[in-house]
């Protein structure tokens, strides 16, 4: 696609999943920084997991959501685009290993990594934020 000014720009729109019957439209703006972007998706979904490729660690956290009634938008990052782009994902509490584990985001505000989000679960509170934000019933 052509914009005003010259230059070429690509928009991509992907049809994510949700609790309701509500589609919830993902949209990709090449000419976005990558920064942007993070902030917007942590912005527009109610759970929102970022992620390496093939990350035990994430595995247990979108199961341990499923199995609660939330839907995770699930986001797969390089390991570099993890340190430099996520706010506060070092020592996300992901588990041993020193690099960069997943980070999970409710409602817009950081829970952190598994270690984090297995806490919030034992404590009886993760159901609690899972409601107030609409992502389990």
């Amino acid at each position: 696609m052509r914009r005003e000014n010259g230059s070429f720009g690509l928009g991509i729109e992907l049809n994510g999943g949700s609790n309701s019957n509500n589609q919830t439209a993902l949209t990709i703006d090449v000419e976005e920084s990558a920064e942007k972007r993070i902030e917007r998706l942590i912005r527009e979904n109610q759970v929102i997991i970022f992620s390496k490729r093939s990350c035990c660690m994430c595995h247990v956290m979108k199961r341990l959501l499923y199995t609660l009634g939330a839907n995770p938008t699930v986001i797969e990052l390089e390991e570099n685009e993890m340190k430099s782009s996520l706010p506060a994902t070092q020592n996300s509490g992901g588990g041993s290993g020193g690099g960069v584990g997943p980070v999970v985001y409710v409602g817009g505000g950081r829970v952190g990594g598994l270690e984090s989000l297995m806490a919030l679960h034992l404590s009886g509170e993760l159901v609690v934020k899972l409601r107030e934000v609409g992502a389990a019933v």
